[in-house]
């Protein structure tokens, strides 16, 4: 097994591009993405801690930065990483990705997410399937991507949080 898993999604929005970049500039500097950050994480840790064990669980989210929204008149982008705690107390990047927007017809944007998710490092994250850590990234990020398209289509951040099989 490699050191991370490629994650990735994508969500087509209800809102013009225009509208989405400019909600996402705001997001990057708001709470509201820790928190589906956190949301996520937790989400995918549950379901590892179902498939795996407890062990498998002694780890959180410490952390989550966006940079800044960049792109063209076609694209915006930015940075996304999520750093957590390991069993051991220790700190490790469990995300290094991409979030971004692109036009898809006029009243229509794509939200996309690419990029590489890592189990916790040491004994506790030793062992673990392939196949359980792969299907509980993926669970974790389609809740980011979901919860990120809420939040970009709520102008008052109102929606809830995505429930994820």
């Amino acid at each position: 097994m490699t050191d991370q898993i490629v994650v990735g999604d994508r969500v087509l929005l209800e809102t013009g591009f225009g509208a989405a970049r400019a909600r996402l500039e705001i997001l990057a500097c708001d709470e509201v993405l820790r928190q589906a950050a956190e949301a996520a994480y937790g989400t995918g840790i549950t379901h590892l801690v179902a498939a795996a064990g407890p062990a498998a669980g002694l780890t959180r989210l410490a952390g989550a930065h966006l940079d800044q929204v960049t792109g063209t008149e076609s694209c915006a982008h930015c940075s996304l990483s999520w750093v957590a705690i390991a069993a051991d107390g220790r700190l490790f990047t469990a995300l290094e990705a991409d979030l971004m927007l692109v036009p898809a017809g006029d009243r229509h944007t794509a939200l996309a997410l690419a990029g590489g998710y890592r189990p916790q490092p040491g004994p506790a994250g030793a062992g673990l399937d392939e196949a359980i850590l792969r299907h509980c990234a993926t669970v974790a990020i389609r809740s980011f991507v979901a919860q990120v398209a809420g939040a970009l289509t709520h102008r008052a951040g109102t929606a809830g949080p995505a429930i994820v099989p």
